[in-house]
This record gives structure tokens, sequence and C-alpha cells, in this order.
């Protein structure tokens, strides 16, 4: 006879599992001898070593008493059904360890990779860093807002980089950002944009990305924040007939750099 310390030794497992078997009923408690002490035979062995193998091999504890003296076809689509869980979940954790392993990249955390795709062009470009992280906590929240339609987003904007003149804006307002709001680059980006503007409206390409008001206006307010620079190309832009930034619209007539219409 065995005391419950060999027992579990015996069977592979703790003293502690091997009591919470008895709790949940799937190991039958014995007798206590004069001693007080439970004493176990082999067949509390062998019971015990089954019952390891099972939750050992994924089967849910729930299910282990009803497969301990299934008979052999019972057995056999059981753990058929086991196996077909077990891929799912593997195939759900390799998923999972794909997505942590992306988040190593930053920007892949919350985005598409077609967008990620799209600000590793700007980055090839040359624009820098901070005007990048602005582009990134952007398109975050437009890959959030509109999920069906980013990817036809992404690919007028790998289009729209075709033109050389927005090209140039972007690289100069990729580093233009971290200086005065007087740097003279903002107005030569200023007139680039315009130009770039012109054309998309004269062809009717011009803010066809599906906002509404407010979610323009909160992109709006990102922009402005990042520098005081972006406060001044947005009055620059003002100056040339354009406003608003997300959404940038034709104005009746042109403002000066204070704001006022002319």
């Amino acid at each position: 006879m065995l005391t419950i310390s060999r027992l579990a030794s015996y069977a592979g497992v703790t003293v502690a599992a091997v009591r919470h078997y008895h709790k949940i009923g799937l190991l039958p408690e014995p007798e206590r001898d004069r001693s007080g002490y439970r004493m176990y035979d082999a067949e509390a062995v062998v019971r015990l070593i089954r019952i390891r193998v099972l939750a050992d091999a994924g089967v849910p504890l729930a299910r282990v008493e009803s497969l301990l003296d299934a008979g052999e076809e019972e057995l056999s689509a059981a753990v058929a059904e086991i196996d077909r869980r077990l891929r799912t979940e593997v195939r759900r954790l390799q998923d999972t360890r794909g997505r942590l392993a992306g988040l190593a990249a930053g920007e892949q955390m919350a985005l598409p990779s077609s967008v990620v795709g799209y600000i590793e062009r700007l980055r090839g470009l040359g624009v820098g860093e901070q005007y990048l992280g602005m582009e990134v906590d952007a398109w975050i929240m437009v890959a959030a807002q509109l999920p069906d339609r980013i990817e036809s987003i992404i690919a007028q904007k790998h289009e729209d980089l075709e033109d050389p003149d927005l090209v140039e804006f972007y690289l100069i307002v990729g580093t233009a950002l971290d200086h005065a709001e007087d740097d003279p680059r903002l107005a030569e980006a200023a007139d680039l944009l315009d130009r770039v503007l012109t054309r998309a409206a004269d062809s009717g390409r011009l803010n066809q990305d599906g906002f509404d008001d407010g979610f323009a206006e909160l992109l709006d307010t990102t922009m402005l924040k990042s520098s005081p620079a972006a406060k001044q190309l947005l009055r620059l832009l003002g100056a040339r007939g354009w406003s608003g930034w997300t959404r940038l619209e034709r104005t009746d007539s042109p403002r000066d750099d204070a704001g006022t219409t002319r």
C-alpha cells in the first residue's frame, strides 16, 4: 500500500494534483488507515497515470473522466476531436507570435502592412522621422476609421507620389517641422502643395477620402499640435487660397499670412 506522496511520485504528479483529482471526483479517495493516512494500491497508480497522460495530451479535465473507461472507438473519436482543437489553437498562437514579432517594428503595431509600406516609401525618399511620426499617428486613426477603404486610399497615395512636386513637398516639410515657423522653406512647401492641390481639384480627385467632419477635424488638430511650423504652413496655404489640412478646400479668395481675407 502506498502513501499519497509515494502515489504522486509513481504517477509523476504532485501531491496537490492528487488532492485536486480527489476533489473533482477523478480519483476515488481511499479509506484512511488507523493512523489517519490515506493508503493507495496499484489500481490507483494506474488510474492516476491515465489521468495524467490524458491531461498532458490536452484533454480538458471535464472530459477526462468520460475517457478513462472509454472503449477504443470512443477514445479514437475523442482524440481526433482534441487534435483538431489543438491544431486550431496552434494556428492561433502562431498568428499571435507573428503579431508580437511585428511590434518590434513600431509602425506595424496598429497599421496594415500596406500602410507600413507607404511609410517606408516616404522614409526611403528621405522624409524625416518627426514628420513620419505624425504620419504614423494619423494613419493609425485612418486605418481604424476606414478599414474597408484603407487599401484603396494607400494605392492612391502611392500614385500621388509619382508627382515630383509632392515628393519635393514631403522632403521639405519632412525636415522643417522641427524648425522655427519663419523657416523660408515653408513658403516653398506651400507653393509646391498649391500646385499639387490645384491639379487635383481640376481633375476632380480632391477630398475623396470619405472622412466625416469630426474625424477630419481630429486629424487637423493632430497636425496643428505637431509643431509651430505646421501652424505656419496652414497660414501660408490660406494665403494661397486653401483652407483645412485633412480636407483641403479652395476658399473664395486668398488670405494674408495673418489669416484675414484679401
